[in-house]
């Protein structure tokens, strides 16, 4: 039986990985500046991270959510002292499509209305509805495309309010900043308009945090540099450092009923495990601090690069734009100085995503390779 034949693959096989390394099965070493898509959030391989996940796969790895599980207790309690969000409620699932999908969903049953309101170049997942919210129409297969969608410009107010007036809008979902698309960011008076409008008009305001959040961006949630309160929070990526997880954060206005949402493999007891380890390894290593230091360093050093148009993003979720194409860029980074980075829908964009446990040292191969190659 051959692989479904969906992935360009670079020519390198990890076999194993510590903190921010991984390593090839000819013993060659890699930094990491991706982690895989902005899920290794603690490091690769964190010695707690490892202990607490054996532990718990000895005692019980998976049961249904139709017995109690004192772990997901435990993981609300610890998320919301964690991420500020006082009072909102948890529910668990697979990925950052899955929380998206769910959000989208309790918004249309929240509302009794359908239509949604997403933005140019953002990325919600590859599932039904997250899909249709996603501005890519490569990805949108036609019966993704039965969803009622309007996908505007990122800062058009004007346009999210004229598409509220129809009254038939449940949601507005918006990534603050945005991932996939290229590190984009509009301005607070955007932010804070949306929200105000979605209350005006009655729409819920989704906030996509799925690689965004768990501290990659300095703060909890790159939402809270505006100081705004969505109706619903997704998460997933770093939540789990590896471990497949997400889940959304629900404000207490919107009410819970027995059989409205529902997941087989969603908070399950390794699942917790892994998110209440990175909860830990987060605060006892003090990586947000960590990540605002880290960001600083890059952002002063990165200024003084050849040819580089912008720097973009915020905390460890950064990119540099260029003015030119960066795959044949990526691959010289990778196949000559051993250093994984990624890319964006924006092709001149080179994303930085590493583990929240790096150093300025690591910071400095890589600007120093990014030198070389750009001399």
């Amino acid at each position: 039986m051959s692989l479904f034949d969906v992935y360009p693959l670079f020519d390198i096989m990890p076999v194993k990985a510590k903190d921010v390394y991984v390593y090839d099965e000819n013993s060659n070493e890699y930094l990491d500046l991706y982690g895989g898509h902005a899920v290794i959030s603690v490091g690769h391989s964190h010695p707690t991270y490892v202990n607490n996940l054996t532990n718990q796969l000895e005692q019980l790895g998976f049961y249904s959510n139709s017995v109690q599980n004192p772990l997901q207790k435990e993981l609300a309690f610890k998320l919301e002292n964690a991420s500020g969000c006082k009072d909102y409620q948890l529910f668990l699932c697979n990925s950052g499509a899955e929380a998206n999908e769910n959000a989208l969903k309790l918004a249309s049953f929240h509302t009794g209305k359908k239509r949604v309101i997403a933005f140019k170049n953002g990325f919600h997942g590859r599932t039904s509805a997250a899909v249709a919210a996603t501005d890519n129409q490569k990805i949108i297969a036609p019966i993704n495309a039965q969803q009622e969608v309007d996908i505007l410009s990122l800062g058009d107010l004007p346009s999210v309010e004229a598409s509220l007036k129809k009254g038939d809008v449940c949601a507005v979902i918006i990534e603050c900043i945005q991932g996939v698309g290229g590190l984009d960011e509009s301005t607070a008076a955007f932010y804070k308009g949306l929200s105000k409008l979605c209350k005006q008009y009655g729409a819920l305001f989704i906030t996509d945090e799925v690689q965004s959040g768990f501290g990659r961006t300095g703060d909890f949630f790159a939402f809270q540099k505006y100081d705004l309160q969505p109706d619903i929070i997704s998460m997933a990526k770093g939540m789990g450092n590896g471990f497949p997880i997400g889940g959304i954060l629900i404000h207490p206005n919107i009410k819970a009923s027995y059989g409205l949402l529902g997941t087989t493999f969603g908070g399950n007891h390794l699942a917790c495990v892994a998110c209440l380890s990175v909860l830990d390894i987060l605060e006892e290593e003090k990586l947000q601090q960590n990540v605002k230091e880290v960001s600083n360093y890059f952002v002063e050093k990165a200024k003084s690069l050849p040819k580089v148009k912008s720097i973009k993003g915020r905390g460890l979720m950064l990119g540099l734009e260029f003015d030119f194409p960066v795959a044949e860029l990526r691959k010289q980074l990778i196949y000559k100085h051993k250093i994984f980075t990624g890319s964006a829908k924006n092709p001149n964009v080179l994303r930085i995503l590493p583990p929240l446990t790096i150093k300025k040292e690591h910071i400095d191969q890589f600007l120093n390779a990014l030198k070389s190659e750009l001399s």
